[in-house]
């Protein structure tokens, strides 16, 4: 019986639908690298991943994923901010993830923040190659996340519909703030 993807699981879908083998994307919080994996999967050997996490514990977590997979040659780990991602990217992407949030297992008082997080779609956003694509997976329930999921939502309705096309979704009917995910596609 097929049922409806979480969050998280559209996202990839979403992802599939627009990265190819040999392109270049950005995984923009790396936490314990199963995005940074799936993407390092994707583009290829050809390809390039860019993973960005401020925590040397996601960095070493994802380091682990990626050395079990055998991925490492395809992708750059980077101790940074993702509000950064311009300093190290001179190319255009092809896709950039997002899970907003805190590291899944870590201390809640490290993670993602608006002013940061809308400073990184943005540049994101001009990092696109025509046709491409940002995804924002928000996590934002319990002991926080609300100010950002409110500050993210309010940057992405004025954003030039002439120039991304930008779509959110979300499960309306379940308890405990479930995900929202967004999708930005450049025109």
């Amino acid at each position: 019986m097929q049922t409806i993807k979480n969050s998280l699981g559209q996202s990839h879908d979403y992802i599939r639908l627009f990265v190819k083998e040999g392109d270049t994307v950005v995984d923009a919080t790396c936490g314990n690298g199963n995005d940074t994996a799936f993407l390092a999967e994707l583009v290829g050997e050809k390809g390039k991943v860019y993973g960005f996490d401020i925590q040397d514990r996601a960095l070493s977590n994802t380091k682990k994923r990626l050395d079990g997979l055998g991925l490492n040659e395809r992708v750059e780990l980077i101790k940074d901010g993702h509000e950064n991602m311009d300093k190290y990217i001179n190319t255009p992407v092809k896709a950039v993830m997002f899970n907003l949030g805190y590291l899944p297992g870590g201390d809640h008082s490290i993670g993602t923040k608006p002013e940061t997080t809308v400073h990184a779609i943005n540049k994101a956003m001009n990092l696109l190659t025509k046709g491409g694509v940002v995804v924002v997976v928000i996590y934002y329930g319990g002991d926080s996340g609300f100010e950002e999921k409110d500050r993210v939502m309010e940057f992405l309705t004025g954003i030039d519909q002439k120039e991304y096309i930008v779509m959110k979704t979300e499960f309306i009917n379940q308890a405990n703030c479930p995900p929202i995910l967004v999708c930005i596609e450049k025109l």
